[in-house]
Parts: C-alpha cells; sequence; structure tokens
C-alpha cells in the first residue's frame, strides 16, 4: 500500500538529511506504529506519505514514495486527498466549520462530491464512529476524544484508503484516548484501512499495532517487524516492555494483561509493601511519597537517566537559587514541616485556593475549589478533558478571576496584581511553549525575559546553556524541537525565579529519553523549594514526579492525597507498573529495580 524506495529527505540549509534511505513497505489493512527518538524523521516520513513533503515544506525528496500506486511526488496533497486522510495532534487546528456534521462534508465539498454521495457517507461516518448524537454540537463544545473523532471522520468521508496519524491521543485523558483508539481499531479490522501512526505515548497504544515501524538513530535504516521484537530492541519503549526487560520475560509483554500472566515470579522476589524496610520508605517505595524532605524524610520516586554531569550541581548553585530561598523541607499542604531534624515549624504555603468557584457565561468551569501548595511540593493535576485542570491554573497566574472565593499566590491576589510584579511569584510554561516564543532568535528571547522579570542582563541566557547546552544564540525557536522549546520556555520563566512553578500538559510531544530530562529539572527544581503544580493527563508522569495527585471531575476536586494512594486506587489513571503488581504500590520501573537490587542484589537502574 505505501511504499519507500531509497528515499532520503534534506531541508534547505540542513547539512544532513532529515530521513536518510528509507526502503520499506507497508502493507495493506494494518495499523504501523511509527516509533523512535524525537529528531529522526518522523514527522518528515509522515508528510512525505501524505505529500506534505516537499510540496509543503521545501527541501529535496530523493528516492520515490508511492500511495497506492500514486507518486508523491507528481500528487500535490490536495490530489492525495482520496487516497490519504491526516490528522494531526491537534483537532481544533484541523476544523475548518463550526458544527460536526458541516466538518464531515467539508473535505467532499472540496472534492466536488454530489450531494447524494456526500449525505450517506455522512450517515455512513456518523454511524461508524458514534457521532450521531453530536452531528449538529458546535466543534468547540465537544470534548477532546469527541473532537479527535470528529477529525478522524473528516478524513474518512473520502473514502480514504491510508489514514496518518501525527501524535493522535497526546493531548487526551486516559478515556479520551481509549476512543480514538478503538475507532482505529475498528477502521483496520472492518474496512481494511492501512493505519500509519506515530505516537509518543507507548503505553496507549503498542499493543494495538500489527507492525511497528523503528528509526531508531539519524541516518539509521529504519527497522520494520513484529510489536514484539521491535520493541525487544527499540531505545524508546514503554514502561511495561522495561519492566519485562528487567524482570527478564520472554516474550516481552506489550500489554498490561500479557505482563500479569508472567508477573507471579516477579512478585515473590518483591518485598511485602504493607510492611516496607527503612531503606524503601526513604525511597517512597513502601508508603505514599511526601515531598521534598518531609514527612518522615520521604522523597518522591526517582527514575530515568541522571542529568549530564553537572547539570544538578549547576542549576542549584548558579541558577536556581533564590535570593531568600525557601526551605525544601517543607511539610504538608496544610503548612508544617517535619523536617530531618524533626522539629514542627509553620511553613506558609506558596499558594492557596478557598472556596473557590469560577463561572463561564452560564457554565460553572471551577466549583469549591480548596487547595494548597506548598513549598518544595509537587502536585498533578489530573482529570478528563474539559475537567478544569488548565482553568484552575488560569486563577493562580491570573489571568482568570474566580467568581467567588479567594486564591492568593506568594501573598498577592494573582488577577488583582500588576504582571511585572507576579513574575517573582508564579510562571505558567503553556501546553504549547511556542505561545511565549516570539522573538526571532534564542538569544531575542533572553534578552526579552531578562527585561520582563528585571533581572540583570545573561540571566536567562545561563539558563538556556544549562538546560540548552548545544543550541546556538541565533538559532530560531521555531527550528528547535519540541523537548528544546519547553526547556526554553521552562528557562523563560525560570528566569524570574518564582516560587510556583506551573506547567500545562509539558509532556506533550516529548519522547521517553525528553520526558526524563525534564522530570530531573523538575526534581531539582522542588528540592531547591520550588513548588510545581503540573496539569497532565501522563499518567506515567504523575507516577515519576508528583508527591500529590489531585483528580478534577466537572470542575471540583474527587480525590486529593498522596501519589501512590490516588492512582493506585483509580483505574483510569494508573500507570502501568502499578496495574501489573497491583495490588502492591509500585508506580515505577525503577522503584522495582531498586527494590530488587535490596532483597536479591538484582539489577539496578
Amino acid at each position: 500500500m505505501i511504499r519507500f524506495e531509497q528515499v532520503s529527505v534534506t531541508y534547505d540549509g540542513a547539512a544532513q538529511p532529515a530521513l536518510r534511505d528509507a526502503d520499506l513497505v507497508i502493507p495493506e489493512g494494518e495499523l504501523t506504529l511509527l516509533v523512535g527518538p524525537s529528531g529522526v524523521g518522523k514527522s518528515t516520513l509522515l508528510g512525505a506519505v501524505s505529500g506534505l513533503v516537499p510540496h509543503f515544506t521545501g527541501g529535496t525528496l530523493r528516492g520515490r514514495v508511492t500511495v497506492a500506486g500514486r507518486d508523491t511526488r507528481s500528487h500535490r496533497p490536495r490530489e492525495l486527498a482520496d487516497v490519504v486522510g491526516t490528522v494531526g495532534q491537534d483537532p481544533l487546528a484541523h476544523f475548518v466549520t463550526d458544527v460536526v456534521e458541516d466538518e464531515l462534508a467539508y473535505g467532499m465539498e472540496s472534492l466536488g462530491l454530489a450531494p447524494a454521495v456526500m449525505r450517506r457517507r455522512v450517515e455512513e461516518t456518523l454511524d461508524l464512529l458514534g457521532l450521531n448524537e453530536l452531528r449538529d454540537r458546535p466543534l468547540a463544545t465537544l470534548s477532546g476524544g469527541q473532537q479527535q473523532r470528529v477529525a478522524i471522520g473528516s478524513v474518512l468521508t473520502p473514502h480514504p484508503k491510508v489514514l496518518v496519524l501525527d501524535e493522535p491521543t497526546s493531548a487526551l485523558d486516559p478515556a479520551a484516548a481509549e476512543e480514538v483508539l478503538a475507532v482505529l481499531q475498528r477502521l483496520v479490522h472492518d474496512l481494511g484501512t492501512t493505519v500509519l501512526m506515530a505516537e509518543h505515548r507507548l503505553e496507549r497504544v503498542v499493543q494495538y499495532a500489527d507492525r511497528v515501524l523503528l528509526l531508531p538513530a539519524p541516518g539509521a535504516a529504519p527497522v520494520l517487524g513484529t510489536p514484539s521484537s521491535v520493541m525487544a530492541v527499540s531505545p524508546v519503549h514503554p514502561p511495561v516492555v522495561a519492566l519485562g526487560r528487567l524482570a527478564g520475560w520472554s516474550p516481552i509483554p506489550l500489554s498490561v494483561r500479557d505482563a500479569r500472566r508472567q508477573s507471579p515470579a516477579l512478585l515473590s522476589r518483591l518485598p511485602d509493601p504493607a510492611a516496607p524496610s527503612p531503606a524503601f520508605e526513604a525511597r517512597g517505595l513502601g508508603r505514599s511519597p511526601g515531598f521534598g524532605k518531609g514527612r518522615a524524610g520521604e522523597e518522591a520516586p526517582r527514575s530515568g537517566p541522571a542529568l549530564r554531569p553537572g547539570l544538578r550541581s549547576a542549576l542549584l548553585a548558579r541558577l536556581l537559587r533564590r535570593s531568600t530561598p525557601t526551605p525544601a523541607g517543607a511539610g504538608t499542604a496544610t503548612g508544617t514541616d517535619t523536617g530531618p531534624a524533626g522539629v514542627g515549624a509553620p511553613v506558609e504555603p506558596v499558594a492557596r485556593l478557598a472556596s473557590l468557584s469560577l463561572r463561564r457565561g452560564r457554565a460553572e468551569v471551577l466549583h469549591g475549589i480548596d487547595l494548597s501548595v506548598a513549598p518544595g511540593e509537587t502536585i498533578a493535576l489530573m482529570g478528563r478533558n474539559g475537567a478544569g485542570k488548565s482553568t484552575l491554573l488560569a486563577t493562580l497566574i491570573g489571568t482568570m478571576a474566580p467568581t467567588t472565593g479567594t486564591v492568593t499566590v506568594g501573598g498577592r491576589i494573582p488577577h488583582r496584581t500588576a504582571p511585572q510584579e507576579m513574575v517573582r511569584r508564579v510562571g505558567l510554561v503553556p501546553q504549547e511553549p511556542r505561545d511565549l516564543l516570539y522573538a526571532d532568535t534564542v538569544a531575542a528571547e533572553c534578552t526579552a525575559a531578562d527585561a520582563d522579570a528585571g533581572r540583570p542582563a545573561g540571566t536567562c541566557r545561563a539558563l538556556v546553556r544549562e538546560l540548552l547546552p548545544d543550541v546556538p544564540d541565533d538559532t530560531h525557536p521555531r527550528d528547535l524541537s519540541e523537548g528544546q522549546r519547553l526547556a526554553l520556555a521552562l528557562a523563560l520563566v525560570l528566569t524570574g525565579r518564582p516560587a510556583l512553578l506551573l506547567l500545562d500538559e509539558p509532556t506533550r510531544g516529548l519522547d521517553y529519553a525528553a520526558k526524563a530530562r525534564l522530570i530531573e529539572i523538575l526534581r531539582t527544581l522542588a528540592a531547591d523549594g520550588h513548588a510545581i503544580v503540573l496539569a497532565t493527563h501522563d499518567v506515567e508522569l504523575a507516577a515519576e514526579l508528583a508527591h500529590r495527585v489531585v483528580i478534577l471531575a466537572g470542575g471540583e476536586i474527587v480525590a486529593d492525597g498522596p501519589t501512590a494512594e490516588v492512582v493506585v486506587s483509580s483505574p483510569a489513571f494508573a500507570p502501568q507498573v502499578a496495574k501489573i503488581l497491583a495490588p502492591g504500590r509500585w508506580l515505577t520501573v525503577t522503584q522495582v529495580a531498586r527494590a530488587l537490587a535490596l532483597t536479591d542484589g538484582g539489577p539496578t537502574t
């Protein structure tokens, strides 16, 4: 169905090809999952299938790409619309109309199909994707999962043979992601559609793939094979695969169900989590982690590769020290410090929301929110799309005012305080880091950040030098990878040295290596006394980093507690390791590896 014949793509001004010597055939009627680290050419490969590369992106394509017999070099994207449908990460950016039914018909109108044909195909698509009850709904009122289903439906009505998707679940909560994946399964199994999908969150999708296409490194030859064979060697893999490698399971499991079948032997080697040794408690393994060095000296779970040599000390010693640093040994959310010395002392919360409610028009988006955030604490805000997570962050940053109740950050009311004053108390890294990037070079971004925060010249650049050591000053922000843009946005926000750091979906678009680096950076910030609040659908990130998890539903807090207690009891928000090794409170592969090292001298990570 899709054939690459010695394909290389080089963009204008680039020293090396973005994609080199791809020679492969993607079978018809199967779901092929495209994986690999950031920067290896996944988006370029997808664009070559849809014709966007090189017709839209520019550059030089050598070799030949054919889709259903059509050469993408001689057929522009519009001439491939009846063969290839493309869906990106953000469905709202995909829409061109306002109502569900109109959006489904738009692509067929562009192709000049007869009205009777369009009507029939719209009805078929509404039924196929379970959208009939939403046909007259405004697109802006739909949930994230519903919007993504409409986006898929809008490219299905022309009856393409191939569906190309770029991270279709990255912005969705776990339940909405399952909705989208169920639709894709139905398209493959019932209609014989060929699906080519790139996705970083492999824990969600790898078990559904018929084949996996791995781009292991820039310039390396692609590897196409069965999911189990490719995952056994892939540098990027989900926690279930990492656990299988650690335990020596064969075959490597791809789903929680497969892993649970092989887990009894591993469970017999692990200590009883109900009665942990002090060594386990110190790592947050046996009990729910606290934050900082409070609550009996517990720490948040740790995992992932260490930062490059010297980065942690450089960040702590040179960059993140506030002029009046808040002790890392913060106590509980109610403001009691039980630090290493065991002496209780009141600690003022960095932020407090009391009986907060917020209305938009007739809709009450937040209701009765009571929340305190202590210095050194990391909180994961979780919940379905539309639950109110981003709105809650907006009240903390001051871009939205509560209808009733109060919100204070650093002793100030955010929406009544000048931004120049709030920048030293709270900073937000939005879902799209590029929303903070408006200059033409990294150096210009840093100059503006220093001025905005009232900091000496070079403050931001020092942060960028540590977080992005290989990025020249004259680099345009749009030329950075997703992970690099996130690091740059984080450096801009940290220039003001805010006591409270907010991040909205920070791992969207990041591969596992970039996410591990982000975790280490945020952990360092928390250790230096910064309070951190993450709004995220990434359950694995919450398991790795958060001390507390707060779950929102319908604008209300329905769960608030230590990470292990909240996520283990929630089927929707439990990480893979917790599901595999239930009822124990194991959250990450690193926790398991450390426990094995202490009990039987097993390997560590």
